[in-house]
């Protein structure tokens, strides 16, 4: 072996104990809600939290290589029992009993991987905990697909021309977030792949784009409001604030309020601050 093949080897052997030091060093991510990557460092986003993840909130399920899906980590989260633990509230009459399902709500995360991902482990938890908080409360405990007396309004904004409303059809609330009028239902249609607008109903009739018309819309309006630190009380604003926030209905925001507690409660995960609107 030459001189010059000797030193090559010398180097590679280097490079390749340096890289398994870095690896041992900085991984053990988890502790502080951080992503492992498949290198061994330590840090968020696709680059750490994607294929190859080792441990921490990974996309998929650490060390899978997954596609970076994010139910990998929520179904550690959503386990079977809390998921239940919800729904068996709901009464055997309920017409949500058996539409609304964890396998459903997870196969609609897929398509919204920094749903339960985004953060530190505790932003993490509260950002589960708000999102099942209020849909306990939209649904009655998953009881409801369809808004009570929802069909004596149709929730058509006629001045809304980019998204027009469909001749005899009503946009009232349905699903786990209750999605409701046509300035809604057009662009969840647009993002998801159906015709909200035309065929409003089929958020009442498959449970996986009912979950997702949910999702959509927590994603747009409400996700922010965890990950940036404003708290449980700026979801609620989001989603019904002039019907409840600032003195209009407190005794629906307290309602709100008791279930994200609770929820995270059962997460383990301090609630954090500005709870109320």
């Amino acid at each position: 072996m030459t001189n010059s093949g000797s030193v090559f080897v010398c180097l590679a052997l280097i490079a390749a104990f340096s890289l398994g030091l870095s690896s041992a060093q900085n991984c053990g991510c988890a502790s502080r809600g951080l992503c492992c990557s498949k290198f061994g460092y330590c840090g968020t986003g696709n680059d750490y939290c994607g294929e190859g993840c080792r441990e921490g909130p990974c996309y998929s399920s650490p060390g899978g290589g997954g596609s970076g899906s994010g139910s990998g980590s929520v179904s550690n989260i959503v386990t079977d029992s809390f998921f239940n633990g919800i729904a068996n509230q709901a009464g055997p009459s309920c017409e949500g009993k058996g539409f609304y399902t964890r396998n459903s709500f997870l196969e609609a995360a897929k398509s919204y991987p920094k749903f339960g991902t985004t953060g530190t482990a505790d932003d993490i938890k509260r950002e589960i905990a708000a999102f099942f908080a209020h849909i306990t409360h939209e649904t009655g405990h998953l009881c409801y697909i369809r808004e009570i007396n929802g069909a004596s309004g149709d929730y058509c904004d006629e001045n809304n021309r980019q998204y027009p409303c469909a001749p005899g059809k009503m946009y009232y609330g349905r699903g786990p977030i209750q999605l409701s009028w046509n300035y809604n239902y057009g662009p969840a249609g647009q993002s998801i792949g159906f015709d909200g607008l035309n065929n409003p109903d089929i958020v009442a009739t498959n449970n996986i784009i009912s979950f997702k018309t949910a999702l959509w819309f927590w994603m747009n309006n409400c996700h922010s409001c965890l990950i940036s630190g404003q708290g449980f009380g700026c979801t609620i604003r989001a989603i019904n604030g002039p019907l409840e926030c600032n003195g209009a209905n407190s005794a629906t925001v307290t309602k709100r309020v008791e279930y994200y507690t609770k929820y995270c409660q059962q997460l383990g995960v301090n609630p954090g601050n500005n709870l109320r609107c």
